[in-house]
């Protein structure tokens, strides 16, 4: 099992920044793949970023390219989220997620098998 804990939501004014965490533990040697989803009111869960863990190559959902970065710091087994530029369109709960499977796509909730309780993000104008 792999436990994820997110970190650093909160309330900020639109263009500004936020950086979430998302800490694993257990057997975190598994994971392959860590992700953020988000999924604001109202609204179907949307995939935003992800990383693969061994190569770094990531994932962008097109309407956060240039504004938000995934990275990873394999030695804390956590994976971060860096959001600039914020608007209120990015308001809603961030949860991040791990996946083991190999060779599967990095966009698709089905890949993921451990998830996060999220955290919330609330733009304001």
């Amino acid at each position: 099992q792999v436990q994820l804990v997110e970190s650093g939501g909160g309330l900020v004014q639109a263009g500004g920044s936020l950086r979430l965490s998302c800490a694993a533990s257990g057997r975190t040697f598994s994971i392959l793949t860590m992700g953020w989803f988000r999924q604001a009111p109202g609204k179907e869960r949307e995939f935003v970023a992800a990383i693969r863990w061994s190569s770094g190559n990531t994932y962008y959902v097109d309407s956060v390219k240039g504004r938000f970065t995934i990275s990873r710091d394999n030695a804390k087994n956590t994976v971060y989220l860096q959001m600039n530029t914020l608007n209120p369109e990015d308001t809603a709960v961030y949860c991040c997620a791990a996946s083991k499977k190999i060779l599967a796509g990095a966009t698709t909730p089905q890949t993921y098998d451990y998830w996060g309780q999220g955290t919330q993000v609330t733009v304001s104008s």
